[in-house]
């Protein structure tokens, strides 16, 4: 069977992770119900799809060489059953349950000694909608990963996975060889080299823009373990709108909606918009068009979220020439790019460092903003369309709050994960979210911005 040496920063996501800090990124997706197809033959579809997934056999063994090092193993005694389970939701609405409870599954951290995943059947009354929770360590998946291997569940893909799997017979990884092909090692040496000195040039960023002053918000309170999720929607048509009349990419505009609902919350909350703009780490795929599916391939820009300004379109310019300036530097330029600094430390590194690292993430950043491409064809499980799909970020250490946002069907589905105890008025900021977004597109199109469809 395969073995598959954990790339660099697999392999720092995995040694990051603590009881209180999971490091698991996951999707409550929501589905509309069909006729004749009941919560049962939903289950049974999940399981079948799942274990059809050669990657969602995998599970993470420590090796000898490289010392410190870790391996993707398949998992001999692999049971789908010990991954995808169905719970129900009490509430009247469905919704309203389905976040709640997606947000205590999210608690808990990932066996790990097993796959590190778990899907949950979520589900109300029989003939009524129904969701998918999907949890993925962030060592087995980044955002487009994590995408490629949840399609696999979706009518539109199962077939063509299941196919391939039944021809291969069993899971076949592909071995990474743990020595180098000699026709290689001129170009690893090169690649080296170069590696070497962005690293440099990496850490001197970090280090002037680690922040000595750490302010006490609600965005750094002490974790307590906890996790409280709430979802926001809004209407993608409008975002483009807004696009049109403004310039910049939806990206830009999202931000802005989002420094704009923490403007709001902070002063309904009693809190002066921040002296010092809270700073959002913003990962970039380094992932090439076209290319493997394979490790985290991730950076970052580093944005000062501008909550200080009063007016909705200077905050959007303000992110937008911060953008624009981030891009233009490059993911590989700037403290943002701390991912990188991965593929230059020894496995030992990032076992014994991890810790150390985690610690520091405070210092860089105080919130997570991501954005996660989702196809853009419908989809349906079982024949149940698919209606919405909200993802979720895992939180650092010394954080509260991720925000990760995609687009679907025609919509812009929020998900926002938080610390339950330091934010315990989600929801709240979650509407804010909305109405920031409403305000923006009046002030930019002169109209106003659908409400969400319920």
């Amino acid at each position: 069977m395969g073995t598959e040496l954990l790339a660099p920063l697999d392999l720092a996501f995995w040694h990051l992770e603590s009881d209180a800090h999971p490091m698991h990124l996951g999707a409550l997706a929501v589905f509309a119900p069909a006729p004749g197809v009941t919560p049962p033959h939903v289950l049974e579809l999940l399981r079948t799809r799942a274990a059809a997934i050669p990657r969602l056999r995998m599970c993470v063994r420590d090796v000898l060489l490289p010392v410190g090092g870790a391996a993707w193993t398949v998992d001999k005694d692999f049971d789908v059953h010990r991954h995808v389970r169905r719970v129900a939701v009490d509430e009247g609405d469905f919704m309203t349950g389905a976040t709640r409870l997606a947000g205590e599954l999210m608690e808990q951290p990932l066996a790990r000694g097993l796959p590190p995943w778990q899907m949950y059947l979520i589900g109300g009354a029989d003939d009524g909608p129904f969701a998918v929770l999907v949890k993925l360590h962030h060592a087995l998946a980044d955002g487009m990963r994590a995408v490629a291997i949840g399609a696999g569940i979706f009518d539109e893909i199962a077939a063509v996975t299941t196919a391939r799997s039944a021809v291969r017979g069993r899971p076949a990884v592909p071995p990474r060889s743990w020595l180098p092909d000699p026709r290689e090692v001129a170009g690893m040496a090169l690649g080296r080299i170069g590696g070497v000195g962005r690293a440099l040039g990496v850490g001197a960023s970090v280090v002037r823009a680690g922040r000595l002053d750490l302010r006490s918000t609600a965005f750094s309170a002490p974790s307590s373990g906890t996790r409280r999720l709430a979802t926001a929607d809004l209407d993608a048509t409008a975002l483009q709108r807004i696009r049109r009349a403004e310039g910049g990419t939806a990206n830009d505009i999202l931000l802005a909606v989002v420094a704009g609902a923490l403007r709001r919350w902070m002063t309904e909350r009693g809190e002066a918009p921040a002296a010092t703009d809270p700073r959002a780490l913003v990962p970039v795929s380094r992932r090439r068009p076209g290319g493997a599916v394979s490790g985290n391939r991730l950076s970052a820009y580093l944005l000062d979220l501008p909550v200080g300004a009063a007016d909705p379109r200077e905050r959007l310019r303000a992110v937008r020439g911060a953008m624009d300036r981030n891009k233009a530097a490059g993911p590989l330029k700037g403290a943002g790019a701390v991912a990188v600094l991965a593929d230059q430390l020894h496995p030992l590194a990032h076992r014994f460092g991890a810790p150390l690292a985690a610690n520091a993430a405070r210092m860089l950043f105080d919130l997570l903003v991501t954005s996660v491409p989702l196809p853009r064809s419908a989809l349906s499980l079982g024949g149940c369309p698919l209606s919405a799909l909200y993802p979720m970020a895992p939180l650092a250490r010394g954080q509260s709050l991720a925000v990760a946002l995609s687009t679907y069907g025609g919509r812009v589905h929020v998900g926002l994960v938080a610390d339950g105890k330091a934010l315990p008025d989600l929801d709240r900021l979650a509407g804010a979210v909305q109405e920031e977004f409403e305000e923006l597109g009046e002030l930019v199109t002169g109209g106003r911005v659908a409400a969400p469809v319920s």
